[in-house]
This record gives C-alpha cells, sequence and structure tokens, in this order.
C-alpha cells in the first residue's frame, strides 16, 4: 500500500457514547491509528445530513487534520450550490468512509466438508464519523484546504501536479466558485467484520480462498482476515 496515515502515538478511544450503529463487540474497532488510517486510505466520505426534505447524502473526499486535542477534523470543499455547506453550526452529519469488502462463499470454509452448516456473508471494514460542520469563503482558506488535499492524493504520483501549476486566473475563479468545509468530530466508531467470529481453520480457509481469487479486492481482505485472526489469538 501506498503511506499509511500514523497521526497518533498511542491507541486512544474515539468513542465516547453509543452510536447508531449495529456492531457486536467482536467487530468492534477502536483504536484510532487503526480508524485514521482507513480514513487516509479511503478519503471518499458519504455524508448523511437530515434536511427539512429528509435525508441527504453527498460523497466527498476529505483529508484529516490533527488540531490540538483529538480527535481532530476533516477538511474538503463543495460547490457554492451544494446546501450542504449551510447547516447550522450545531447540526451533526454522519460521515461513512468504506474500506475493504468482499462477499465470502460458504465454499471458502473449511468446516463446509464436515458439517455444511456454514452460510455465505460479507466481510467489510467501515468508519462512521460523527461531527458537526463550519465552512469558509475566505480565498486563502479555501486554497490552503486546495493544496492540502492535492499534495496528499498527488504524492504517489511520479511527477506531482500542484495547484500552482495552473494559471492563477483559473485558480481564482475556482475559489470564487466553492466553499472550504471543515468537519469538526465528536465521535468515531469502527467495525471490522472480518471473520473473527470463524474458528481459525476457517479463517485460514478463507484467507487461501481471497489469495487464490487473485483480484486486488480480495487480496485486501484476505490481509485483513489474517490480521484481524492473529490479533485474536494474541
Amino acid at each position: 500500500m501506498t503511506s499509511r496515515l500514523r497521526l497518533l502515538r498511542a491507541p486512544h478511544n474515539f468513542n465516547q457514547q453509543a452510536t447508531p450503529m449495529y456492531c457486536p463487540t467482536h467487530f468492534e474497532e477502536q483504536r484510532s491509528d487503526v480508524l485514521l488510517d482507513l480514513i487516509a486510505q479511503h478519503p471518499l466520505a458519504t455524508i448523511v445530513t437530515q434536511s427539512n426534505g429528509g435525508l441527504v447524502a453527498d460523497h466527498i473526499p476529505l483529508l484529516y487534520q490533527k488540531n490540538g486535542d483529538l480527535p481532530g477534523t476533516l477538511i474538503g470543499h463543495v460547490a457554492k450550490n451544494n446546501p450542504l455547506w449551510q447547516a447550522a453550526s450545531e447540526h451533526e452529519h454522519l460521515l461513512i468512509f468504506q474500506g475493504a469488502s468482499s462477499y465470502i462463499s460458504p465454499n471458502l470454509y473449511a468446516t463446509k466438508a464436515e458439517s455444511g452448516k456454514v452460510v455465505p456473508t460479507w466481510n467489510y471494514a467501515v468508519v462512521h464519523a460523527h461531527a458537526t460542520l463550519t465552512a469558509t469563503q475566505n480565498p486563502e482558506a479555501i486554497l490552503r484546504i486546495l493544496t492540502g488535499l492535492t499534495n496528499r492524493h498527488e504524492s504517489s504520483q511520479e511527477h506531482p501536479w500542484q495547484v500552482t501549476d495552473a494559471p492563477p486566473d483559473f485558480t481564482q475563479n475556482l475559489l470564487n466558485s466553492i466553499v472550504g468545509i471543515e468537519f469538526h468530530i465528536k465521535r468515531l466508531t469502527g467495525k471490522w467484520k472480518v471473520s473473527q467470529n470463524q474458528p481459525q481453520k476457517n479463517q485460514q480457509s478463507v484467507i487461501g480462498g481471497l489469495r487464490a481469487s487473485g483480484s486486488l479486492d480480495t487480496a485486501k481482505m484476505a490481509e485483513l482476515v489474517a490480521q484481524f485472526g492473529a490479533d485474536l489469538r494474541k
């Protein structure tokens, strides 16, 4: 994988209160470095907001920033025509970051041949962030946000593009048409459903089956099953 986010020296429990996601204890993830790493690797957030007309969802890439005390903020930008940025500052939004996921066939379980008592499931890793929002139309602040996002996502390019590569008048027109947003994280909740509830022999057969499929998505899930299965056996 590309460079990972390692912002915190020690695990920190972001989950200060119950959140509305069904999550059995064996799938619950509270380690801040693990949660923030998923956000860094999968920065496209699904932002769910309660509006006067009902639930609204937006899909916006965000960049985590550690601002003094935990838990920090997530920054991005939206078009001025997007009403998201006009939400009241006390309004709470749900931000969903979807990590690796994969279908798990019963055929992957070693115990299928023994008892047949197996069923299909879906493995996945996800982070929910509950946050309030502030917005800025200050061109300098928006430029800092654009620069931060660009530098982060261009870092793996052989010749990284920079905001300053674009003509200044073009950039200025862009700054006038967007709004900077900053989500202030209230709590983070993680759910890693990666076969922790299966016996070790099934975990091993799932890992082997996923790796044998040859796809990048299943390879990532095999890595998670191996990692979190090993964590349980420590």
